[in-house]
């Protein structure tokens, strides 16, 4: 009997969140309404607030979900092969392309901050899988080039501490260098994405692929 319970509240809030996603698209996150939700479901907001207690908590399903999506789409891309170079191709063309195909649940992750929210605990494990997944090439550079080295005592630290979450020991310049090409690769999907390079380039594949490389280069990949 608590199964068919707990079956038919994750079908409640599997529909709760499917119809987030539509508003989402049609409204942005700061639109977003348990009220509208539940007008869209038939149900009343009583009901509704029985399985998602807040607009921030949906907001957190939906921001746990998207991660998890595009964690999903990078794990897939990678595979198997132990070429970090083909890796690293392989995961910066799959976050790409998710970001075109769900340009809303991109933005939630990566565009303006949600006036009066702020993420919870919830969402760092959903996180880290998905820059793990990214920092993942790194594990089969060739050391072509060596990163800078790292000259400040709180870049190491930090380093450590990221390497830790990641449970990544590669040392860290390589950490902190991949992390800054990861960085780079949200801003030109972010910069295409949100029409910042419109008349500014023209084969928008050509340029990604130009900067992934260069960014394999200095990754030494």
């Amino acid at each position: 009997m608590a199964g068919q319970r707990e079956r038919a509240r994750q079908a409640y809030i599997a529909d709760i969140t499917a119809e987030a996603r539509r508003q989402l698209a049609r409204d942005g996150a700061a639109g977003l309404s348990l009220r509208s939700v539940a007008r869209e479901l038939g149900m009343v907001s009583s009901a509704v607030y029985r399985y998602v207690a807040s607009r921030d908590e949906l907001l957190t399903l939906l921001i746990v979900e998207a991660y998890g999506d595009l964690a999903d789409a990078v794990e897939a891309a990678i595979g198997g092969d132990d070429d970090g170079r083909v890796h690293w191709r392989s995961a910066c063309a799959s976050v790409r392309a998710w970001a075109v195909a769900h340009p809303h649940e991109y933005a939630l992750l990566y565009g303006s901050p949600v006036p009066g929210y702020s993420a919870p605990q919830d969402t760092i494990g959903p996180a880290t899988r998905l820059y793990a997944a990214l920092v993942e090439p790194v594990r089969h550079r060739r050391g072509r080039r060596r990163p800078s080295t790292v000259t400040s005592p709180v870049l190491e630290a930090d380093a450590e501490r990221v390497a830790a979450a990641l449970g990544f020991d590669v040392g860290a310049p390589v950490l902190l260098a991949a992390l800054g090409a990861i960085a780079s690769l949200f801003g030109l999907v972010s910069f295409e994405l949100f029409g910042h390079t419109n008349n500014v380039i023209t084969d928008h594949d050509a340029f990604f692929a130009l900067r992934v490389e260069a960014l394999a280069d200095e990754l030494g990949l």
